[in-house]
C-alpha cells in the first residue's frame, strides 16, 4: 500500500501544492514552521477522517480562507483508488468519487502508523494518552470500533448531563437506569475490541524489544479494565451512583482503561529510564506496523514526524531494518542520507515544497 500522489488547497499554510510521492522512502526536511508537518497531517486525515493535532476541522483551513481541500491518490495490492476532503462549514468525505455518510467507511481505506515527537507521551503520560494509541489502531482494522466508541462517548456525555441535572435540579435518580444499560453495551463491544488487540499487541512485542534490546530487557505489558462482564459493570455503575451525581460525572467505566507496560518486572512509567521509554514506544509501534501487515496482508503508510531526531543511531537503524517495502513519509530539520534505501527528498520552505 502506498501513496502516489498528494493534492493541498488552502491547508494550513499550503496555497496549492502537488506532490509526487514514492513507493519507498520521502524525506520532507527544513527549518520548523514551514510546513513540514502539516504534510504528515493530510495523509493521516486521509486515513482517519480526523487530525491528530487539531480539535477543530476549521483550525486546519489556510488563515483568510473559507475552505481547505485535500486528494490523495492511493495504490493497493488489489485495487488504486482516491480520497477527497473538503473542510468548509463541514467536512465532506469522497472514495473513488463518492460521498461518504459515516466516517466508518472511510477508515481501512489506507492504513498508516504514525510516530511523532509527542509519542513519548503514550507511555510517560496519562492513560489517555493510551487509550488514543489503541483507538486509532483498533479503528483502522474494526471499523466498528469506532462507532461503538463514538456511541459510547455520546451515551456518556448524556449521562454525565443527567447526573448533573439530578444534582442541581432533584431529577428522577432511577432514569440513570436507562442510560446505564447503553454504557454497558457498548462498552462491553469496545473491551472485546480492546482485549483482541492487547493480545495482538503480546504477540508481537516481547519478540521485537527482546531484538531491540539484545536480550537485555524483558517487556510485559497489562490491559487494566474493571469493565469485563455485563453484570459487573452495571453493579459497578450502581454501586457509585452517588459518588457520580455529587460529582456530576462518571467515574468508573471503559472510558478509564489503561494499559501498563514493565521492563524487567518494573513498572516503566514509574521506574523506566529516558532510554527505555524511547525503546518501548519504538517496540509498540514496531507492534502495530506487524498487527496491520497480519490482518491487511500488506505493509500500512508510515509516518515518521521529526521523530528520527528522538532516535539514537542504534535505534533509528533498528527501525529502518524493520521497514522493507513499506512507504516512509519523513519530516527533519536536516537533510539525511539513509544508505542503501531509495529515497525522494524534498525541501520545504514557508508552504512550499522542492523536490
Amino acid at each position: 500500500m502506498w501513496i502516489s500522489k498528494l493534492k493541498i488547497n488552502n491547508f494550513r499554510n499550503y496555497n496549492n501544492e502537488e506532490i509526487q510521492l514514492d513507493q519507498n522512502i520521502n524525506i520532507f526536511y527544513g527549518e520548523n514552521a514551514q510546513g513540514k508537518t502539516n504534510i504528515i497531517e493530510a495523509i493521516f486525515l486521509s486515513s482517519m477522517g480526523k487530525s491528530f493535532r487539531a480539535k477543530k476541522d476549521n483550525e486546519m483551513i489556510k488563515l483568510n480562507e473559507q475552505n481547505a481541500l485535500i486528494e490523495i491518490e492511493y495504490n493497493k495490492k488489489d485495487r488504486d483508488g482516491k480520497i477527497k476532503i473538503e473542510i468548509g462549514n463541514k467536512k465532506n468525505i469522497y472514495l473513488n468519487g463518492i460521498k461518504l455518510k459515516k466516517l466508518s467507511e472511510l477508515l481501512g481505506t489506507i492504513n498508516t502508523v504514525i510516530f511523532t515527537p509527542d509519542d513519548i507521551n503514550i507511555l510517560k503520560g496519562g492513560p489517555q494518552n493510551r487509550r488514543r494509541f489503541l483507538d486509532i489502531m483498533i479503528s483502522q482494522l474494526r471499523p466498528n470500533y469506532m462507532y461503538n466508541l463514538n456511541l459510547y462517548l455520546k451515551t456518556l456525555e448524556q449521562r454525565n448531563k443527567y447526573l448533573r441535572q439530578i444534582r442541581e435540579e432533584h431529577k428522577d435518580e432511577n432514569l440513570l437506569d436507562i442510560w446505564d444499560e447503553k454504557l454497558v453495551e457498548y462498552g462491553i463491544n469496545i473491551f472485546k475490541y480492546r482485549k483482541e488487540f492487547i493480545e495482538k499487541i503480546k504477540n508481537n512485542i516481547k519478540k521485537l524489544h527482546n531484538e531491540i534490546t539484545e536480550n537485555k530487557e524483558d517487556i510485559e505489558i497489562n490491559y487494566i479494565t474493571e469493565c469485563t462482564e455485563k453484570e459487573k459493570y452495571l453493579n459497578l455503575l450502581k454501586e457509585r451512583r452517588k459518588l457520580d451525581i455529587i460529582k456530576g460525572y462518571t467515574t468508573k467505566g471503559i472510558h478509564r482503561d489503561d494499559f501498563i507496560i514493565f521492563i524487567n518486572n518494573k513498572q516503566l512509567d514509574v521506574y523506566g529510564s529516558q532510554g527505555q521509554h524511547r525503546t518501548a514506544i519504538l517496540s509498540l509501534k514496531l507492534s502495530e506496523l506487524n498487527i496491520i501487515k497480519e490482518e491487511i496482508g500488506e505493509n500500512p503508510i508510515l509516518l515518521l514526524d521529526d521523530f528520527m531526531s528522538e532516535l539514537d543511531e542504534k535505534r533509528r537503524k533498528h527501525l529502518l531494518e524493520k521497514i522493507n517495502d513499506t512507504q516512509v513519509i519523513i519530516t527533519c530539520t536536516e537533510k539525511i542520507e539513509l544508505a542503501n534505501k531509495n529515497i525522494l527528498i524534498y525541501n520545504v520552505k514557508d508552504g512550499k515544497v522542492y523536490k
